[in-house]
C-alpha cells in the first residue's frame, strides 16, 4: 500500500474513531523463542504512526528488536463490528522519563479523578521507558457498513449470482 492510502484509511472517521477511543491495541509479534504473541497494550498516535511505551527490560522489547514484523488490532465489541487492522514494523527507542503519549493513552481509559493518583504513581516507578513506534505497511478497515471482510463480499456475491 502506498502512505497516501494507509493515510486515506487511517483518516476514515470510523478509524479515527478506533484510534482516539479507550480499546487497547492488540499487538502481536513473534517472541525469541519463534511462537507468536499477541497482547492488549495502550497505544496513541502521532501521524500515521502508532506508538507505545513499556518497561526497557519487557520481553517484547527485546523481541521486536529481534524482529520487528507486528500487527495490530483495534476493534469494538459492539455490533456492527469496527475493527481497524494494521500490519507494520516496529522502531525501539529508549527514552527518559514517561512520554506524554504515555499518559494521555492511560487518561482514555480512567476518570479525571482517577488519573492523578495513577500519574504520581508512574513517576515514583519509571526513570525511562521504551516507546515502541509502528509504522504501517498495511492497513484495513471492517465497518461492516461500507466494508466486510474478502471472504464475505466473495459468498455474498457468489449466492447473488447463483453460483
Amino acid at each position: 500500500m502506498t502512505k497516501q492510502e494507509i493515510a486515506d484509511i487511517l483518516a476514515k472517521p470510523y478509524a479515527q474513531q478506533l484510534l482516539n477511543g479507550p480499546e487497547p491495541a492488540l499487538l502481536a509479534y513473534i517472541g525469541l523463542d519463534g511462537d507468536p504473541r499477541v497482547i492488549p497494550i495502550g497505544f496513541w498516535t502521532e501521524d500515521e504512526r502508532i506508538l507505545m511505551a513499556t518497561l526497557p527490560k519487557s520481553a517484547k522489547v527485546a523481541a521486536l528488536r529481534s524482529n520487528p514484523n507486528v500487527a495490530l488490532t483495534i476493534d469494538q465489541g459492539a455490533f456492527p463490528p469496527k475493527v481497524l487492522l494494521i500490519r507494520g514494523t516496529a522502531e525501539v527507542e529508549s527514552v527518559d522519563g514517561i512520554p506524554e503519549g504515555y499518559l494521555d493513552a492511560g487518561h482514555k481509559v480512567m476518570t479525571d479523578d482517577q488519573y492523578p493518583e495513577w500519574v504520581a504513581g508512574l513517576r515514583n516507578l519509571y526513570d525511562e521507558m521504551v516507546v515502541i513506534t509502528i509504522t504501517p505497511a498495511w492497513v484495513k478497515l471492517l465497518d461492516f457498513e461500507t466494508t466486510i471482510p474478502k471472504a464475505v463480499e466473495d459468498l455474498i456475491v457468489s449466492k447473488q449470482s447463483g453460483a
